[in-house]
């Protein structure tokens, strides 16, 4: 096992105080947005060699999975994320031109997707996914702005998945302007002063626009599902999926990606027509996970996918000799909760403290964590692992 250094990403979204409290640091008050676990070349976590710290890419070779902590504390931009072909395509015609990759306009970063799962820690509060079409026409219906009223048109003679991806496409190329968003604001906090939302799409474009205001971003929020996890909760983010976090703590696993397509509630980077190129491909799987059982104490969360799956294991006095975590391949372990040790199956072990965290590979069998608290596991699942119950959102 080796012990891992995790780098941090310091988004003007994170939270100042979230992630320092779980790593049990003291706050400097600047926002820390992310941790990093795993081998993407932008970031990749060290391990101690024999002459200092080295990339776990030396150590592990490339893991298809990277694990992080997310902290937000205002929106996150829209954004979709590509598949695997248009992710290939991009990485390739990018590095073909010679942009860096690191320049602030360079969109892929990799040639992988980008799906991913959310496991709430705190209340996790997104937009994610298009509303149906009647609820849209409801919810712009009350809306009385010439530019909605062509949105509502529009749809109606367009209805369904394509109408809307259309309509998020007039609003990129042809971006309302501040005064017009000011109007569609005032008009859903009119409602919400009167007691009239539907299922929360006019209270969230009030809250997006004080962090954005004027954004076309805020309108586009009314096209899209809120959806509240609450901790322990997961939901499945296929590549496609159009999102936007708002607010809360969470983990995050996915693909080893970095690649994503922005259209609003950003100063970084806008790539409307790769946005819509990427919801043109059609609809992506957004659902809950439903946790299986392994053993006593350790829930399963399992998509389908062959690159990840997330367990995570309560551990107490109750089990003595430790709770087995599920899989011996290549892992990376961190706790999220409490005091354990990770212990391998030559009896090495590791004490881990909430936020630090561990890789392990074959050559360290299977893992058991012992102690009182919690530890989430990142892993490639076996090939003959069936996937966990998914419920569509929509």
């Amino acid at each position: 096992m080796r012990r891992l250094d995790n780098p941090d990403r310091d988004y003007d979204w994170g939270s100042p105080d979230a992630i320092p409290r779980f790593l049990g640091r003291t706050p400097d008050g600047a926002p820390v947005a992310e941790i990093w676990m795993g081998t993407h070349p932008l970031n990749p976590s060290t391990v101690q060699g024999a002459d200092g710290p080295v990339s776990l890419r030396e150590v592990a070779g490339e893991l298809p999975f990277m694990l992080k902590i997310l902290a937000a504390d205002r929106p996150l931009s829209i954004q979709v994320h590509p598949n695997a072909v248009l992710a290939q395509e991009g990485f390739e015609a990018e590095e073909a031109a010679g942009v860096p990759l690191d320049a602030p306009h360079r969109v892929y970063k990799d040639p992988h997707p980008k799906p991913e799962m959310v496991y709430a820690l705190t209340a996790f509060d997104t937009l994610v996914g298009f509303r149906p079409t009647a609820e849209i026409l409801r919810v712009l219906a009350a809306i009385d702005v010439p530019r909605v009223h062509q949105l509502v048109e529009n749809l109606r003679r367009q209805p369904g998945f394509l109408g809307i991806v259309r309509i998020v496409e007039d609003l990129l190329t042809d971006r309302p302007s501040p005064e017009e968003v000011a109007a569609v604001v005032a008009a859903c906090r009119a409602g919400v002063d009167r007691g009239i939302d539907i299922k929360r799409a006019y209270a969230t474009a009030v809250l997006v626009d004080e962090h954005h205001p004027g954004d076309v971003g805020v309108v586009m929020s009314l096209l899209l599902n809120r959806l509240t996890l609450q901790p322990g909760e997961a939901a499945y983010l296929g590549a496609g999926i159009i999102h936007a976090h708002l607010s809360g703590l969470c983990v995050e696993v996915m693909v080893s990606s970095d690649n994503v397509l922005r259209g609003g509630l950003t100063g970084k980077h806008l790539d409307p027509q790769g946005l819509v190129r990427c919801l043109d491909r059609g609809m992506s799987r957004l659902a809950r996970v439903d946790a299986d059982q392994f053993g006593f104490s350790t829930d399963v969360y399992s998509p389908g996918l062959h690159e990840f799956a997330l367990s995570v294991t309560q551990c107490s006095s109750a089990e003595p000799d430790g709770a087995r975590l599920p899989d011996d391949g290549r892992r990376i372990v961190v706790c999220l909760g409490g005091e354990v040790e990770v212990v391998n199956e030559a009896g090495e072990r590791e004490h881990l403290a909430r936020g630090e965290a561990v890789f392990a590979d074959e050559s360290d069998g299977v893992l058991h964590a012992v102690g009182t608290g919690e530890v989430a596991q990142a892993y490639t699942p076996a090939p003959d692992l069936p996937p966990t119950e998914l419920t569509d959102l929509v």
